[in-house]
Order: C-alpha cells, then structure tokens, then sequence
C-alpha cells in the first residue's frame, strides 16, 4: 500500500500520534532555517501527498552513510522507512536480494519514472569502464545513469558521492568520481560529510514533498539551510577563542575546561556545515563539543586539502585577546552588524534543538539589535 497513503495517514494507521507528527515537521522547519509558522505548511503538505517512493543506491563507499541513517533516532529509521518514504530499494537493508532485488528496482525506474527519488552513497568508478564496482553484472556507471536520470530529484549523501571522497584521493586508480561529475545534468543537492548528517536528508525530503522543489544550494551544490554558515561561528567554544583560551595538549587543563581547539587543528574557522546546531546521536552532541576538532568533512576534497588534520590553520576567521583595537579597525563595526544577522539563523535552529539554551526569540531579538546599530 502504501504509496498512494499521505504521511500523515501512515502515521496515523501506524499508531503515530498527531503531536508527534507535528513534532516532526517543527523540526524540519528549524532544520530548514524557516520561520516556526512554517511547521503547519510543512504538516499540511505531507497531510496532502502521498508518500514519495525512494531507491538508495551504494557504489564505491564504505557503507558509513547508510549506517549514518539507520542509526538516527530523529526521526527514527522507522518513522523514515514507514512513515516518511516509500523505500522500494536499498541493497543493505532490504529483505530482497539477487535477481528480485533488482527487478524491485526497475520496476521503480519503469513504473515511477519522473516521480521516485534516489539516494546515492559512494563514488562511481570511471577508469577502464567503470569495472571497479559493479552490482549484479552491471557498472556503477550504467546504473547511475539510468537510475538518476529517469528520477524527479537525487540525493548525494556523504563526500563521496559528492566529490569522490577518500577513493579520489591520492592516486585513484579507479578513476572515482563524484556523481555531479560522472553524471552530468540531472537535478542533485549534495549533502557531503562523512558521513552526512540524517537530519539535513530528512529536511531536504521534506522540502522537496512541501514546495515541490530543491532547497535553495551553495555554489557546490549544498543546501545552504545546512551549509551556509562557517561551524566556527556557530560554535560553543568560539568565545573562548576570542578570549585567546586554546588547548595546547590533549588532555591539558584547558582541553577538559572545554577550551578552543584552534591550535590542536580544528578546522571550523574554514568549514561550513551545520553540526553544532543539529548535532548528533540523537543532537546529544558533536565532534567539537566532545573535545575533538572539525576535520572540515564538509568541504570540498577535504582528504587532500584539510590534512594533515591535527595541523594548525595558518589564517584563521576573527581575532584573539592578543590583536590590538588599531590592527583590527574600524572595519569590525560594520562587520558586526552583518554578523548578527548571520549568526541569527544558527541560534533559531540551536534553540530549537536545544530549549535549554534559550528561549527561541534569537531571530527577532538579533534582527532587533542589528537596526539600532544600523540607526546609530
């Protein structure tokens, strides 16, 4: 059945609460970076459309983005897989296998073409015709192609099947590539991580069910709800930054005091994504905040350009207790009151995820502030 039910209609023949279900779309709203209102347009579309079918195709990767998946608990795998899409095809999950396996996933490609959605984990091999990785006789390549290009909208999750990712690195002998690259022209958001984030790929669904389109993209290709913002200036230890408070050692006193970990290689200040806000296992917590520094899996060929990880960056965004007011200038005024308006978005989708750490009025109150410094 089930294809033709809304999410809300499986919801409720699956015993999920309303509140629950209202939960749900709130959060992709704040995930989103949309107003609270936008919660109830959100609810009202997946009330209305039936629910997507999806196809997870795995090629050269380490399975690290579906285990990403299976294991979030917001919402759980099972919200996603029965309330939220209608999986038809994911090789590590699936019950089916060999020859029925693949023919569920034509019959997607030939009774759904235009509709379904696909998901892409892992790099596609290139060199010598694609013999590097192939699933029942078949390339990566040939499937790719066929399977994205018949599809309404692709998903690349984690730096892989972004931009190759580890396989690219170095000498890539099987000629690995990201899907934007081995599959030119169809309609792709990039989600890259490694491994992606859950939260953000329920958001884009979600997204995509409410407005029938993509989320607004960066210039790689990434939703900028999840990857607009630099992770420094989103951070917890950034005020201890500013101050000039760094661990020097793993371990030191200002390691357990929860200091900045600017000079043990953390390389925030460089990368955007949204991990301090949506964080991780169940938004308990993230790399950073657990008293490891961003490795920046984010950005773009981030095996080769970010290492050696645990190097210092030698430009990093902002200033510590050690510039002087005349080396900073009169140019931090102005920079100021662009900020607030960027770090507004981040503390809406903090508090929303974390009530404990505000009261949710970051949005108006920053907005607020920022015109009387514009009046002054």
């Amino acid at each position: 059945m089930a294809a033709e039910e809304s999410v809300l209609e499986t919801c409720k023949r699956r015993g999920i609460s309303r509140r629950r279900f209202m939960e749900f779309c709130g959060t992709m709203a704040a995930t989103l970076a949309l107003p609270k209102a936008y919660s109830q347009t959100i609810a009202e579309a997946l009330t209305q459309k039936r629910k997507p079918v999806l196809v997870w195709l795995e090629f050269q990767d380490c399975a690290g983005n579906t285990e990403s998946m299976i294991r979030t608990t917001h919402p759980t795998v099972e919200d996603i897989v029965l309330e939220t899409l209608s999986w038809e095809y994911h090789e590590t999950i699936m019950a089916g296998y060999g020859k029925h396996a693949e023919a569920a996933l034509e019959r997607v490609v030939r009774e759904e073409k235009g509709k379904y959605l696909v998901v892409v984990e892992g790099s596609i091999p290139t060199a010598d015709d694609g013999v590097y990785c192939t699933i029942g006789g078949r390339t990566a390549m040939d499937i790719a192609s066929k399977v994205c290009r018949g599809a309404a909208a692709t998903i690349a999750v984690g730096a892989c099947a972004w931009d190759g990712g580890l396989p690219k690195a170095g000498p890539n002998p099987t000629g690995a590539a990201g899907l934007h690259e081995a599959v030119p022209g169809i309609n792709i958001v990039n989600l890259p991580g490694c491994p992606h984030n859950s939260v953000n790929t329920a958001a884009v669904l979600v997204h995509y069910l409410t407005f029938g389109v993509l989320p607004a993209l960066d210039g790689e290709g990434r939703p900028l709800f999840a990857y607009g913002q630099l992770i420094h200036d989103q951070c917890e230890r950034r005020a201890h930054y500013d101050a000039g408070r760094y661990v020097q050692a793993w371990g030191d006193e200002g390691h357990r005091k929860g200091w900045c970990l600017y000079k043990m290689g953390c390389k925030g200040p460089e990368a955007n994504y949204n991990c301090p806000t949506v964080r991780w296992n169940g938004a308990t917590s993230w790399p950073v905040k657990s008293g490891h520094g961003c490795i920046a899996c984010a950005s773009p060929r981030f095996w080769d350009t970010k290492s050696p990880f645990y190097e210092r960056l030698p430009h990093p965004a902002g200033f510590g207790v050690d510039v002087t007011a005349g080396q900073i200038g009169w140019t931090v005024v102005a920079g100021v009151a662009a900020a607030t308006a960027a770090h507004a978005v981040g503390h809406v989708v903090r508090d929303h995820f974390h009530p404990g750490n505000g009261d949710g009025s970051a949005l108006e109150t920053t907005l607020a502030e920022k015109q009387t410094t514009e009046v002054r």
